[in-house]
Formats: C-alpha cells, structure tokens, sequence
C-alpha cells in the first residue's frame, strides 16, 4: 500500500505537466512542476518542511513552541499547516498589500496574523525585518526567516530537482522561474548544473524587481511595478548566493496576465500571478532556443488565492489590464 503519513508526508512527489497550448505554439515541450498540487497548495510547502525539521534537528525548535516569518503568504501558509501537524504556533507577518484571500486563509488555519504596511527592505519596519525582532523577543520561538535560510534551498535541491530530473529521465535543456526567496530556482538550478552544465538556468523577474539589471548589468536597478505576489526583489538573498544563472528574462503584467487566462481556457489550468510570469519566460526561451527543447518551469500556486484580483474584471480594468 502508497499510503501518506499525515501532511508532512504529502509534501512533494508533484507531476510534471506539459503545457500543451504553449508546447504546441513554440515546439518546444513546456512543462510545469504541479506545485499547486501540494497538499497546503503552494511551492512553498517545500521550503516551509524543510526550515522546520531543521530547527527541530538543531535543537531549535521545542515542544509547544511558535515560528515566525514575515511572508507575502504561501509560506506563512505552508508554515500554518506544518505548525498544526506537528503541535506548535504559528505567527505570521504580512504586508497589507497581500490578497485577502491569503490572509483569511492563514487565520482560518490557527495562524496569528498581524498585516503590516508594505515598505522597502531598508526600511526598518520592513515585514522581513520586522519578523525577526518580534522573534527574538519571544520564549521557545524561531524565525524561519526563509530568505537566508538555507534551509530553503536545500528543500529544492534535494526535493524538487530529483523529482524533475527523474520525470524527464534527465531531458532538460533548460529550467526557468521567477524567485522570491530564491529558494526554487537557487535550489533547482545548482543540482540541475551539477548533472549537466549545459541545462540553462534563467531567472524570470517581473517589473518592479531589480534581479533582471543585476543580472544583465551587475546593478540592482527598479524599473516600474507588478501586481504579482512573493516574487521579485531589490536585493540578492542568501539562497540566491552564488546560484548559476545564465540570462533573465523580464515579463510585464499584461503578459503574465494573458498567459494566465491562456492557461485557464485552453490548458485547463487555474494558476496564481507568479505562474504567469514563469510560463510567459518559458515562452520566451523556448523561441529564443528555437523547437525541439525541453524547458521547465514552476506552477507554484493556483488561482483561486488570487479571484479578487486576478481573476476580478473589475479589478483588473482599474489597473488597465483586462485580457481581451
């Protein structure tokens, strides 16, 4: 018998799923890394057991205890679930500018939520920044802190790219995908170039992000801005730390928000902001590299944590990006 034990057991093993509308326009095989189908529905699950068990492993983390993070959500959700498996508190941090359905699912979850206005990381009130005080301050408490926590990256390394490369029996040209904490792509990008140098690993990075001209320039530069949620950034995090990346690939709202509304009416396929920004790169590369390769991305969360924006017409003409 295949039978999980509990939650924690769940967490990974996702498929891989071909994007047949995309892989039919370019000839290439796009496929996606189903990690909406996490049993907490996010990428972040991952990265969320991992910071866990490491602290249980280090001692960190006791009986009865609480962890924190200051989270844009997937991983506070992630954390919630893990929390509540294994017995402890979960305290989350969140900027005010997340979905409402975000939000309202951590507390369903038995999360404490406090919503912070959104600043920049320099900003001392920054939700990150914030997190860890509120941690230290705290008796039998841990931050997971999953932007340097390495813990993150290890999740992708010893998880998520051993699943891929097994599913595509090592036939991968190519691996693409925004980041936030950068676990997924730090993680993915250094077992994929450990098996084969030649895989080219590309960041996605939506407007408003300063990864695509530290990238392409060696500089941190924000241009505009994006409604997508958890990626992008204006610093390099410890996860991304020395990861290989080959190119960036930079991708506007307006063409997340098609690639979007692609996936759902031709593909089948409800997905979040971020997914719309990873396929729209895959798109990208797979006509940069020409027909005939395989290039894989992540599906990191579905849509419905995003239907009051997202998927809200109205919400979506007031920005000025209604899909035609």
């Amino acid at each position: 018998m295949d039978i999980k034990r509990g939650f924690v057991s769940a967490v990974g093993n996702t498929p891989l799923i071909r994007l047949n509308s995309f892989s039919d326009e370019t000839g290439c095989e796009i496929l996606g890394k189903a990690e909406f189908l996490n049993p907490g529905g996010s990428v972040k699950d991952r990265a969320a057991l991992y910071i866990i068990e490491d602290a249980e492993a280090k001692g960190l983390l006791k009986p009865g205890g609480t962890v924190v993070e200051g989270t844009a959500g997937n991983t506070g959700i992630g954390l919630a679930h893990i929390c509540n498996a294994k017995g402890y508190k979960c305290l989350i941090i969140i900027p005010d500018t997340q979905s409402q359905e975000k939000i309202d699912l951590l507390r369903t979850l038995g999360a404490e939520v406090r919503t912070v206005p959104a600043v920049p990381y320099k900003d001392p009130n920054n939700y990150v920044k914030l997190s860890g005080r509120i941690a230290a301050e705290m008796d039998n408490a841990v931050w997971a802190n999953q932007f340097e926590n390495l813990a993150n990256r290890e999740a992708h390394y010893k998880t998520t790219a051993p699943e891929m490369w097994a599913q595509t029996d090592g036939n991968i040209d190519a691996w693409v995908t925004a980041t936030g904490t950068g676990g997924t792509y730090a993680g993915v990008s250094m077992f994929l170039k450990e098996k084969n140098p030649n895989i080219r690993c590309v960041l996605a990075d939506p407007m408003g992000s300063g990864l695509y001209s530290y990238v392409k320039t060696g500089e941190i530069k924000l241009e505009g801005s994006s409604i997508t949620e958890g990626i992008g950034n204006s610093r390099i995090t410890g996860n991304m730390e020395g990861a290989p990346v080959d190119d960036a690939i930079q991708i506007d709202d307006r063409e997340a928000i098609r690639v979007i509304y692609q996936l759902m009416e031709k593909d089948g396929l409800f997905m979040g902001g971020s997914v719309g920004i990873n396929v729209a790169a895959a798109v990208v590369l797979a006509k940069q590299m020409g027909a005939g390769h395989t290039i894989v991305t992540a599906l990191c969360d579905g849509g419905s944590r995003y239907q009051s924006k997202l998927f809200n017409r109205d919400w979506l003409a007031s920005k000025g990006l209604l899909p035609n």
